[in-house]
């Protein structure tokens, strides 16, 4: 092996870093230098915790008094999207607020575009991580990238050291020997203890993330654009494919396996309470959850022996891929102080402050700078997570929820096979009204 870097190397370090400091340097002319002018009242909602929120900003302003005329209201995320639609429809909506990744689609038709020329979408890719693009729209974007979510394996270290297993796994596969190693059941068939908690709906917590994170490692889209740029489902191959793996199906068929009661991987059933419960109650070995989850179960069960590592991935695969939620600071139409919320977007979304308020809300940043950084613990496994993160392009949260609950459930309640239930799947997501940006 040659030592060093070739020319073509050296050439595409130097254009992504260009990029990069373009980037930087648009977002420090947006914003102007700290501390001087004003950007007037700016109302921000969001779903995070308002002390958390309005400590950072109180704290950066300190560098910057434009961020003291910033204004944090806490929602509660299980009432945020109805009750943002009828302020925004009643004129007393926030001037800005924070946009998770799967509610782009449904949202953009109400957000101000950030036009690409003010921000070019190939700097716009180099600053920011893979996980950030659902923001980006036909001629420019609808969000300032905040942080990601991602996904992580929580794993209990008194179920896999009593099994006489080291570590969790590092590829799917195993989790079907650690499932047959931990899971131990009653006479009458009664689940006691549980290795993994697949294959049901409704008790298993980011079910729908879970199967959608196993379509795309196995290589499904999911939903993709067709030549007009339109959002298209591809849970099913189309004309021309017959005989090829389908994603969606293998990872339909992997998923609903752990919930069959005549495999020997059997650990779930619907019987059972919520995933997140069962293991901090000290009944579940492998969690699957996001990062922010981390100081929630803490809370749960102070006593747990835990710890958190990268999710499984599929064997010989080119790039390891994980998913989660994205989140990115939007200016609504109808907001009072449009030029204010913008300023304000930049300004949160500045290394520092993003830094911060990543670390407040227990996620990772969206920045490629800030994740460059050294980081330890949890936190250095959340950046890396977030760095391998895609996220797919949801037409409906709402919707989408209901189609797979279907899919899965279809084929646990044996109403359905694999294969006919990611087809009548992918029909319902075509029948989504969608008001694409």
């Amino acid at each position: 092996m040659k030592s060093g870097m070739s020319l073509f190397q050296i050439i595409l370090l130097c254009s992504f870093g260009a990029f990069a400091i373009a980037g930087i340097l648009i977002f420090a002319f947006l914003v102007g230098s700290g501390g001087g002018g004003s950007i007037g009242p700016v109302t921000m909602w969001g779903t995070f915790s308002e002390t958390s929120v309005s400590t950072v900003i109180r704290q950066l302003a300190e560098e910057d008094d434009r961020l003291r005329q910033i204004t944090y209201v806490e929602k509660n995320p299980e009432t945020f999207s109805v009750e943002l639609t009828n302020a925004l429809a009643s004129g007393s909506g926030p001037d800005l607020y924070i946009l998770r990744s799967d509610h782009t689609i449904i949202d953009a038709a109400k957000l101000v575009v950030i036009e690409e020329i003010k921000f070019p979408r190939e700097q716009f890719k180099a600053l920011f991580v893979e996980a950030a693009e659902p923001f980006l729209v036909e001629g420019g974007s609808i969000a300032v990238p905040l942080g990601v979510d991602p996904y992580v394996l929580y794993w209990n270290r008194d179920l896999f050291a009593n099994a006489g297993l080291a570590k969790p796994p590092t590829y799917w596969d195993e989790m079907q020997s650690v499932a047959r190693a931990i899971t131990t059941r009653s006479d009458a068939g009664t689940i006691l203890k549980s290795a993994i908690a697949l294959g049901e709906y409704a008790n298993v917590n980011h079910a729908k993330g879970i199967l959608g994170l196993l379509i795309l490692q196995a290589g499904g889209p999911i939903t993709t654009r067709d030549n007009g740029g339109n959002l298209q489902p591809a849970l099913q191959a189309r004309t021309g494919a017959t005989g090829i793996a389908q994603p969606a199906q293998s990872a339909l068929t992997f998923f609903i396996s752990f919930a069959n009661p005549s495999q020997d991987i059997y650990s779930w059933n619907r019987s059972q309470g919520s995933s997140r419960d069962e293991f901090a109650a000290g009944d579940l070995a492998t969690y699957i959850g996001l990062a922010s989850e981390d100081p929630v179960i803490r809370h749960q069960n102070p006593n747990l022996n835990f710890s958190i590592s990268s999710l499984p991935q599929l064997r010989d695969t080119e790039r390891a891929i994980n998913s989660g939620h994205s989140y990115g600071f939007a200016v609504p139409r109808a907001a009072q102080n449009p030029s204010g919320a913008l300023t304000a977007a930049y300004l949160l979304a500045s290394p520092a402050a993003s830094k911060a308020l990543s670390q407040a809300f227990g996620i990772a940043s969206a920045r490629r700078d800030v994740l460059s950084e050294p980081a330890q613990g949890n936190d250095d496994l959340f950046n890396k997570m977030a760095i391998i993160a895609r996220i797919w392009e949801d037409p409906n949260p709402v919707e989408t929820n209901e189609i797979f609950r279907v899919m899965i459930e279809s084929v646990t309640s044996g109403a359905a096979r694999v294969g006919e239930a990611t087809q009548r799947a992918d029909a319902a997501m075509r029948e989504i009204q969608i008001q694409a940006p």
